[in-house]
């Protein structure tokens, strides 16, 4: 993957994680990641729509998964996807804490552990 490519999926996403909303400026490692929605590993390419920008503990818990079990119902459940999904549709803030909406939004939260106590204290870190 090419410096224009990263440079466009960095700047759609106002340099901030598209998964759980932490700004560069915010992360532990002071910039975010390139990553596949659909890994490679799963037949995912290089297309900038099938690329996000995601801080690294998004990126470390997502790994190769595209799909988890909904806590509420255990179904088999697709992750969100920000190129096809609306995160206000999914997801919404209370407080530091995201809550998921729907199947998708409660399965993310989960696999990706948006709510795990280090990063609910970064949040409330960084709205100060």
């Amino acid at each position: 993957m090419d410096a224009a490519t990263r440079q466009f999926v960095r700047q759609r996403a106002r340099c901030r994680c598209e998964y759980c909303g932490l700004h560069e400026d915010q992360s532990p490692l002071a910039s975010l990641h390139v990553e596949h929605i659909r890994p490679k590993k799963h037949n995912g390419t290089d297309d900038t729509d099938n690329l996000a920008l995601a801080c690294i503990d998004c990126n470390l818990h997502k790994g190769s998964n595209v799909a988890g079990y909904d806590p509420k119902t255990g179904q088999l459940t697709e992750l969100f996807s920000p190129r096809r999904h609306q995160w206000d549709e999914h997801f919404e803030r209370r407080g530091p804490v995201i809550a998921g909406k729907t199947a998708i939004g409660r399965t993310t939260v989960d696999v990706l552990q948006l709510n795990a106590e280090e990063r609910v204290q970064l949040r409330i870190l960084s709205t100060r």
